[in-house]
């Protein structure tokens, strides 16, 4: 048996991945062995819309991951599992908060299956900017939801630029998993685009449901230091992906909640729009803008606005490798989801990621 020990800089896809950084920690027979994930610390100064204005912190988003590579028989054979420290989200009286398992899957040669991204995930991140906000990831796009960012089960297949997705479907009662497939597009010259079409059942009422679907358009070009990024989508009953409908924020528990059905039955549309810049000023320092803006074609009477919009600017200094310190002030036109207030905030945080 013979155990090398050494440290190992893994970029992930499109640099998305829980596992930006890895620690190999020995090889074992032909089996490699890593560690990674990252440690933390926020400080959030939040002025919600018509309320006080308040500070929370904590450390909750630290996570920690497992990975084991080994090839059998000619097959790269891959299992990934990752909890971080969020817990059930509901819960803010004490800091004793268990670990969530966030990934779990396997992965051989170009079919992954488990727990973890969804396809429209996949369609959408990779082409957009870094921000701060741990709940803000793909507002506006057709994956702006984090209920359902990674659902239980998962399968994906990969061939070129292709891939095909199904998925835990959120209607309890479908025939169908819920489905997705994309092409990537990636140039010489740095630039990457995106196209998508999602599908799924949607659940109407008592024992129905009719079948929704959306595209999506996403690309990223890059220019030197600079880069742009944009996004689109549209469609109808893709509200619990998108997070936004008919009764605003969305969420997999009861169909009110999702939005996707309005008040006469009929399967609300939602299209989302983003742009971003992003720009590398030396090779510590790093800044961000994002616009995002995802309109229901219609809201119930309790929904102040059929439009949710969100920005977000930051800066992040790189102080050692590995280690960040950064700063983003966002603002939220609407109340979305538990913990995600309307008004505006201001994150700093500090992150070693390992």
């Amino acid at each position: 048996m013979q155990i090398k020990n050494k440290l190992a800089l893994a970029v992930a896809v499109a640099s998305i991945s829980s596992q930006g950084y890895a620690l190999e920690i020995g090889e074992v027979d032909g089996t490699t062995f890593s560690v990674g994930g990252y440690v933390k610390a926020e400080g959030i100064f939040t002025d919600p819309d018509g309320d006080e204005s308040y500070f929370d912190s904590s450390a909750r988003q630290s996570r920690l991951n497992v990975k084991v590579d080994r090839e059998i028989e000619g097959h790269d054979v891959t299992a990934f599992v990752e909890g971080d420290f969020w817990d059930n989200a509901t819960d803010a009286s004490d800091t004793s908060y268990a670990m969530r398992l966030r990934h779990a899957y396997i992965k051989v040669d170009n079919l992954t299956l488990g727990q973890t991204w969804t396809g429209q995930f996949y369609a959408n991140a990779p082409f957009d900017v870094e921000i701060l906000d741990f709940y803000g990831t793909g507002v506006g796009t057709v994956s702006g939801s984090g209920a359902v960012v990674r659902p239980d089960l998962v399968m994906h297949y990969t061939t070129g630029g292709l891939r095909f997705s199904l998925q835990d479907p959120v209607y309890s009662d479908a025939d169908l998993p819920d489905m997705v497939a994309s092409y990537t597009h990636r140039t010489e010259a740095g630039h990457a685009f995106n196209a998508a079409v999602t599908g799924r059942e949607v659940e109407t009422g008592p024992d129905d449901s009719e079948f929704g679907a959306a595209f999506s358009l996403a690309g990223k070009l890059n220019f030197g230091g600079t880069s742009l990024a944009l996004s689109g989508y549209t469609g109808e009953g893709n509200n619990v992906y998108s997070g936004w409908g008919y009764n605003g924020a969305t969420n997999p528990a009861t169909i009110a909640s999702r939005g996707e059905v309005d008040s006469t039955g009929e399967l609300v549309s939602t299209t989302g729009f983003t742009a971003g810049i992003s720009q590398k000023f030396s090779d510590k320092l790093r800044g961000n803008i994002r616009y995002a803006q995802v309109t229901a074609d219609e809201t119930a009477a309790t929904v102040p606005d059929d439009t949710l919009e969100k920005v977000n600017v930051n800066l992040i200094y790189t102080y050692l490798p590995g280690l960040d310190f950064g700063i983003e002030w966002r603002d939220r036109s609407a109340f979305t989801m538990p913990l995600r207030p309307g008004g505006q905030q201001v994150e700093v945080m500090a992150m070693y990621k390992f």
